[in-house]
């Protein structure tokens, strides 16, 4: 499921699909000094040398509605030594993603969030062994009575992989949690979804019915499960640091912009 949502952003030139293959392309050599960031009319820019960045596509120029935000993608400018690398660049890449999308993804993004709250990874249980069950209810159960009571809606988990729609009015009531949502907001939330693999936990953090770290915990049960089970393999624990870096990112964006 990761890899439809990063499917949705390849048509951008700096989106996570291009990220994927840094390794490919020789990076560029870096060719400013100086890194500010600037208050527009409509919202805070940053600036090398004196000229506002923009994306390396289209070239379209990026305004940001957040202080928060423009600070961190400068910080990431700034961070930048010979060569410039996309890859240590998280939050320049999520809003080069959402900026080079364009407003008229946000429908999209939006019906991918609630694609995988409908089909979602807290709805299907493992029926062995114990501690794994026991562990997707302690960190799973949770979050479904908070999204149940706060949208007064419910939920109809299974056991096993088979398909178990969701009550029509749950899928849209969830969808109106996302109404109004804006493109660099939802494009963070399409981030989360893809990376924790749930709709649910993006939508629960939204409104502020669970913490990020509650977050990554829910989304990372059967994994952990593995991990005590045959120990931390080296590989997959560098892919997951990594899944944690671009998770706090988006994670930061969305807590800049919700209400």
């Amino acid at each position: 499921m990761r890899d439809q949502l990063e499917e949705a952003h390849r048509h951008s030139d700096d989106g996570y699909g291009r990220a994927q293959h840094l390794n490919k392309v020789e990076l560029p050599k870096r060719f400013y000094k100086a890194v500010d960031v600037a208050r527009l009319e409509d919202g805070y820019a940053v600036t090398l040398d004196g000229r506002q960045v923009r994306t390396p596509g289209h070239k379209l120029p990026i305004v940001v509605p957040a202080l928060s935000i423009a600070q961190a993608l400068a910080a990431e400018w700034a961070a930048q030594g010979e060569f410039i690398d996309p890859g240590t660049m998280p939050m320049v890449r999520l809003i080069n993603s959402a900026v080079e999308s364009g407003d008229e993804m946000v429908p999209a993004f939006r019906a991918e969030i609630g694609k995988f709250a409908g089909n979602d990874l807290l709805l299907y249980r493992a029926d062995a062994p114990q501690e794994l069950e026991a562990e997707q209810e302690r960190h799973w159960d949770g979050a479904l009575v908070a999204l149940a009571r706060h949208f007064d809606i419910a939920f109809q988990p299974t056991i096993g992989i088979i398909h178990q729609p969701q009550p029509a009015t749950t899928l849209s009531k969830l969808d109106a949690a996302l109404e109004g949502q804006g493109l660099l907001l939802l494009t963070a939330l399409v981030s989360i979804t893809g990376i924790t693999g749930s709709g649910l936990l993006a939508i629960a953090y939204l409104h502020g019915l669970l913490t990020a770290d509650a977050v990554w915990a829910a989304a990372h049960v059967d994994e952990d499960h593995q991990i005590r089970l045959w120990g931390e393999d080296e590989e997959a624990m560098d892919r997951r640091a990594k899944r944690r870096v671009e998770f706090d990112t988006a994670i930061a964006v969305v807590d800049a912009l919700k209400g």
